[in-house]
């Protein structure tokens, strides 16, 4: 979720007035905020209620309109300061100028569970990159999506953990396609040897997969 820190009306205009939720990406040159064609998806709180959680899918970073309400700002430019959150959830508080002066937004994790990672940890990972002591990877190409492999692929862009009937099921519902669970783990192992998704074995004895990072062990997206 992003909102505005003491903005001006100006910046409220440019940014959209109150909260606005959609999905935070960092890449090694800008931070970006995506808040166009929203997907939603309902998250239990409490034993009643619900909470409709808005994100956008993005594969490819190129299709973003650089225009508001999304948000682009290059990190040579941005200051950051994580806050653990306490009895709220953890954020990220960004400050930048450009020609249109100095602006301030704070962004404020939406997603539950339990995560390795926070958004209040993406400050240092911010400062890293900035300063070139934090290294990235060079990931292989992902195949096509003519494959089955490069279906997987897509469905685990969200960089989450998934278990093998999850990601057989997204694959099916996204492409209409029927597969074998014994195809969907030979190609899974697959990607995992070519360092594309990372396998995680569970104590249950159950197997996970998570898309791999360029960030490597400093992975934020979990």
């Amino acid at each position: 979720m992003m909102r505005s820190k003491g903005a001006s009306k100006e910046l409220e205009a440019e940014f959209g007035v109150g909260n606005k939720e959609g999905t935070l990406i960092l890449t090694n040159k800008r931070l970006i905020f995506v808040c166009t064609n929203d997907e939603g998806e309902d998250l239990p709180i409490g034993f009643f209620g619900t909470h409709m959680l808005l994100y956008s899918e993005v594969e490819d970073l190129g299709s973003i309109p650089n225009q508001s309400p999304n948000v682009f700002i290059p990190l040579q430019s941005l200051s950051t300061k994580g806050h653990k959150g306490g009895l709220g959830r953890p954020s990220l508080e960004v400050s930048w100028e450009d020609q249109g002066g100095r602006h301030e937004l704070v962004f404020t994790e939406t997603l539950t569970g339990k995560r390795k990672s926070n958004l209040n940890d993406w400050a240092s990972v911010i400062d890293g990159i900035k300063s070139g002591t934090r290294k990235l990877i060079v990931l292989p190409e992902a195949p096509s999506t003519e494959t089955l492999e490069g279906k997987v692929m897509h469905v685990m862009a969200d960089m989450q953990e998934k278990g093998l009937m999850e990601i057989e099921e997204l694959a099916e519902s996204e492409y209409n396609i029927e597969s074998d669970p014994d195809q969907v783990q030979v190609a899974c192992d697959r990607l995992a040897s070519q360092h594309l998704l990372i396998r995680i074995p569970d104590p249950s004895g159950d197997i996970f997969y998570r898309r791999a990072s360029p960030l490597g062990e400093g992975d934020l997206s979990s």
